[in-house]
């Protein structure tokens, strides 16, 4: 990352999916197996949230599948490419924080991009269910936080890191990828320090800016994130990707 935002990297030589063809796939609501009530954390997928497979985890590839509306997953040694049919967003102004959330978010010291290395590997502790994130993944986004695209936002306590998240901000869009926590509330405590940081300016406090979580789990839902249709989603992206960068370096997360 130069002084002056994050690096542009090499085009990829891979195309994906158009947002008018993303727009005008079925709805097929065949969820994945799974049961909800197992897994606060699980979320239902339609079967036809998996768009592609192939290509590579390039920083080009990557931002040119976050420009488009796709995020990947791995899919055994292959790459799937995935664009919910009912996509999990959070708008700046909708975060839910109780009373108890608020005064619990106060006994945490919140920072950014101090620790994304380690925040990524608590992310993808392989004892965790339902976990994707490999070797393949970690590396591509160690290389996108290198070159000032992928950011982590932590959640201290008496020096220790015990809570976060980390994902891709491109334009207005924060693309969520993982969140972690060793201690209560912590990881609500790094989302509520994300959505102040993107709304520290003109462009965040007027709602220009969107946080994508994929899918809306039972709990994301009890913090204010929503569904939104696929096409809805890849509508807006134009818009909130000409949103200028957020500066991530501007702590106002107090």
């Amino acid at each position: 990352m130069t002084a002056s935002g994050p690096v542009e990297p090499p085009p990829t030589p891979w195309v994906f999916p158009s947002r008018e063809d993303l727009a005008a796939l079925p709805v097929l609501d065949d969820p994945a197996d799974g049961d909800p009530d197992d897994d606060p954390d699980f979320a239902a997928h339609d079967s036809s949230d998996l768009v592609a497979v192939g290509a590579d985890l390039e920083p080009g590839t990557l931002l040119a599948a976050y420009r488009a509306g796709l995020f990947p997953m791995p899919e055994g040694r292959s790459v799937g490419w995935w664009c919910p049919a009912h996509r999990g967003v959070l708008r700046l102004d909708a975060m839910r924080v109780s009373r108890s959330l608020r005064r619990s978010a106060r006994t945490f010291e919140i920072r950014v991009d101090t620790a994304f290395g380690e925040v990524l590997a608590a992310c993808a502790d392989p004892r965790r269910p339902h976990g994707w994130i490999d070797r393949r993944v970690a590396r591509a986004y160690t290389e996108l936080h290198r070159l000032g695209w992928a950011h982590s936002v932590e959640a201290w306590r008496d020096g220790r890191l015990v809570g976060g998240l980390y994902g891709v901000a491109v334009g207005g869009l924060f693309a969520g990828e993982s969140m972690f926590h060793h201690e209560t509330d912590a990881s609500k405590a790094a989302l509520l320090g994300l959505v102040r940081l993107l709304a520290c300016d003109a462009d965040g406090a007027a709602g220009r800016r969107l946080v994508d979580v994929q899918w809306a789990t039972p709990h994301l839902t009890s913090l204010g994130v929503e569904q939104v249709s696929r096409a809805s989603y890849v509508g807006g992206l134009e818009s909130l990707l000409a949103v200028p960068d957020a500066d991530f370096r501007n702590l106002c997360i107090g």
